[in-house]
């Protein structure tokens, strides 16, 4: 297992030799004036699920600190909501992971999903757990890179099948657990 704090910063020093200029914009937990913008970007991600604006008011809100923004000049460029699921203190649950098309290609997920398990609310997490299509490759990219650099085990099981969505035309959407890996 790999302690969270070994991992490279995403910054590099400034051509003149001064002061880091960071690769990645800034991270941050969200609050409700940013639920439009990130109800927005979701829409813009396609295959994700776009929620109710109301959910995204409720996630940044009620769960803000199990969430993250990623905001430059431009604005939020990606959003990561997850909680612990009740009575399971020790497992953050990743529930949706959107990045702007512009932001894509970067490291930009993993190093908000690194940020969120360096809080000291989430000290005790010691598993990952998400439900990804089978046909979303760079979601699945993204927690195989997660597990890699946690020095942690990926498994999947079967979590939620298609025929559970109703009348809605879903995909499977198996459990990927990820650890357990050393809290940060």
């Amino acid at each position: 297992m790999k302690d969270l704090n070994t991992f490279t910063p995403l910054f590099q020093p400034s051509a003149e030799g001064g002061t880091p200029r960071h690769l990645v914009p800034v991270l941050r937990a969200p609050n409700k004036r940013d639920a439009a913008a990130i109800h927005t970007l979701v829409s813009q991600c396609p295959p994700l699920d776009l929620n109710s604006l109301y959910t995204y008011l409720l996630l940044s809100e009620h769960f803000r600190d199990t969430c993250v923004v990623a905001e430059d000049s431009d604005g939020i460029e990606a959003f990561v909501s997850a909680y612990v699921p009740p009575g399971r203190a020790d497992v953050l649950f990743v529930w949706q992971v959107a990045v702007h098309e512009r932001a894509r290609s970067k490291g930009l997920a993993r190093h908000m999903l690194t940020d969120l398990l360096r809080r000291p609310e989430l000290g005790g997490i010691k598993y990952i757990e998400t439900t990804v299509d089978p046909d979303n490759h760079a979601s699945r990219s993204l927690f195989a890179s997660m597990a890699r650099q946690l020095g942690a085990h990926s498994f999947e099981t079967s979590l939620f099948e298609g025929h559970l969505f109703g009348m809605q035309q879903h995909p499977d959407e198996p459990l990927i657990r990820i650890g357990p890996f050393r809290p940060a």
